[in-house]
This record gives C-alpha cells, sequence and structure tokens, in this order.
C-alpha cells in the first residue's frame, strides 16, 4: 500500500522531510499547504503529482493524506493539529509545540483519549550519539549535568518577536532541554534568569531575550543548568554535558565525547537522524508499531512544560514547580 503525505508549511524543514519520504518504498507526497499558494506550488517542484494547496482543511478533503507532517512556525500551531486529532489523521509536528501551553494542553488530551500515532521532530533522541550515551549511562549515577545553546539570531522575522517564537528556549533551546529528560528524567522544578543585551539594539522589532540561564531540579535528585545566547555573530557550540561518578558524557550534534580517567573516546555520529525519526513514523503509520516513535506529542508536551516554566520564572522571579 501507497502512503500518501501531506506536509504543511514550506520552509527549510518541509523540504528535508520531503526529501526523505521521497527516497522510501511505499510513501507518496500528496500535497503542501503554504502561506499562500506561490509558495506552496514552488514546493510541490520535484515531487511528482503532489497539489499545491493554501488552505489546510481544503488540502484534508481533496487529498485524504494517510498521514501529515506539520512544518510551521511556533505561532502557528494550533487548529492545525486540533483538525488532525478530530479527523484521525497520524501526524509528525516539529518542535516546539507551541509559543505556550494553553492549545498543546488541550491536543495532548484529546491524543490521549483517541491513541492516535503522533511524532514529535525531536532529532537529537535518534543520534547515534544520544543512544549510545543511553547505553553508557545504564548503572552509572548521575549527579548533573550542563547544557548548552549558544548561537547567533535566525533572520526570520517571526523569531525575533516572543510572540511569534517563544523565545530562544522554547524555540531552539528545547532540544538540549529534551535531551536532558530524555537521558536523565523527568524535571521537577526550574529557576531561570533571562534578560535582553544586545538584540534590541542591533535588529529591529526583536522582543524575545537574548540571553538565559535555567537551572533545573530533577526527580531523580540530579541538578542540572541549561543556557542560551542567541546574541554572537555566529553559532559557537550546542550540547550537554553529563556528569557522572565515573567521568563525563559530552553529546554533541555530531558526535559524542566519553571522558573517563583521562582518557576521551569519541563516538561518530553516522546515521542520518532525521531518516530514523521518518522511518519510525513511517513505520507506525503502516502497521500501527509506535515502538520506533522517540518522542510523541504527549511526550513533547513535556519538554514544552519545562521551557515554559523556564520563562515563567524569568519573568517572575521564583521558581516554577512542574506540573503545577
Amino acid at each position: 500500500m501507497t502512503l500518501r503525505i501531506g506536509i504543511i508549511g514550506t520552509g527549510w524543514f518541509s523540504k528535508v522531510h520531503a526529501d526523505l519520504l521521497s527516497s522510501m518504498d511505499g510513501v507518496q507526497i500528496a500535497a503542501f499547504v503554504g502561506t499562500s499558494q506561490e509558495k506552496a506550488e514552488q514546493a510541490v517542484q520535484g515531487y511528482g503529482a503532489a497539489r499545491a494547496y493554501s488552505n489546510v482543511e481544503q488540502m484534508l478533503d481533496e487529498t485524504k493524506p494517510d498521514a501529515v507532517y506539520v512544518c510551521v512556525p511556533p505561532f502557528a500551531h494550533g487548529e492545525i493539529e486540533s483538525q488532525l486529532v478530530q479527523r484521525g489523521i497520524p501526524f509528525l509536528v516539529e518542535k516546539p509545540l507551541g509559543t505556550n501551553l494553553d492549545k498543546p494542553r488541550q491536543i495532548m488530551l484529546e491524543i490521549k483519549k483517541s491513541g492516535l500515532i503522533t511524532s514529535a521532530g525531536y532529532h537529537f533522541r535518534y543520534t547515534d550519539a544520544a543512544i549510545k550515551a543511553a547505553e553508557i549511562l545504564e548503572g552509572r549515577r548521575i549527579g548533573m549535568a550542563l547544557g548548552y545553546w549558544m548561537g547567533d539570531m535566525p533572520q526570520v522575522y517571526w523569531w525575533r518577536q516572543q510572540a511569534g517564537s517563544g523565545g530562544q528556549f522554547i524555540e531552539q533551546t528545547t532540544h538540549i532541554v529534551d535531551l536532558l529528560r530524555c537521558l536523565l528524567g523527568e524535571v521537577d522544578e526550574v529557576y531561570a534568569a533571562f534578560a535582553h543585551r544586545a538584540m534590541k539594539d542591533l535588529h529591529e522589532g526583536v522582543t524575545v531575550h537574548d540571553v538565559g540561564t535555567a537551572t533545573l531540579k530533577l526527580k531523580s535528585g540530579a541538578v542540572a543548568t541549561i543556557s542560551n545566547t542567541c546574541l554572537l555573530p555566529e553559532a559557537e557550540k550546542i550540547g550537554l554535558a553529563i556528569y557522572t561518578e565515573q567521568g563525563v558524557i559530552e553529546i554533541h550534534s555530531d558526535k559524542l565525547l566519553v571522558k573517563e580517567k583521562g582518557k576521551t573516546t569519541e563516538y561518530r555520529n553516522t546515521t542520518n537522524p532525521y531518516l530514523r525519526e521518518n522511518e519510525a513514523f513511517i513505520h507506525a503509520v503502516r502497521t500501527g508499531d509506535a515502538s520506533g516513535i522517540l518522542s510523541t506529542y504527549e511526550d513533547a508536551y513535556k519538554t514544552l512544560e519545562i521551557t515554559c516554566a523556564a520563562l515563567q520564572s524569568a519573568e517572575t522571579g521564583v521558581p516554577v514547580k512542574i506540573g503545577e
């Protein structure tokens, strides 16, 4: 059976997924939905008989996709996912689930009731580095972790606006928060401090913070600090360092470093994590076996809870308990 896939969004991630899906047997790109008909028509070029739409509901009615990929900016999430849940259409959604918890909470509860197959785009979980790190951490006592996303400001209008992206911690650093949850377990409390330092003066219309640090207490008793900035002229480093009684485990976007007893062992990523992510989702849609999906919508909601708690703490100056 050939699976027909609808893709909502016409940005870079839409093409990443479309290219991978196009290379799979029994998978067809049925349609793209753009914010304009022109953008959608540009996106479908090179994808066979894929149709272009500027309206989500019309695409769903006319093409009747077996699954949908939601690749839109943070502020655009909510109504799209609600329509998919109501129609019972499995979907993969790019992170974050939104700029706040309101709509995602409602969608998460609806998905929980229905049992709909979903996947969230936390590709770090699918890297060789993260998978190997989880294996090495088995049986070790984790003391603390230091996470970081130190980079520049993406040059898209919605990213620099708080209402558009939710800010760096919610839009970008969410990957590090999610990786922390994946490897160290759930978070109990968050205390954060964010600030405006340079970007407001350098770029027009900036309302997001350009530096920030969050301290997290984990349910296991371990502690973590995750910091980010978008004021640098270019990306400096992204990753998560985990400190155990046997040494340090550092996860980077392209590799894993294991430091113990004066020796460093390097493990390079050899598999495309986006391909793994897509194969797991497509397999689940085709067979009903979702065991290969490493982050569902429900799980991604827990990561959003933490990133939103960090923003709340930074704005109020007090720690925030997760789930309250």
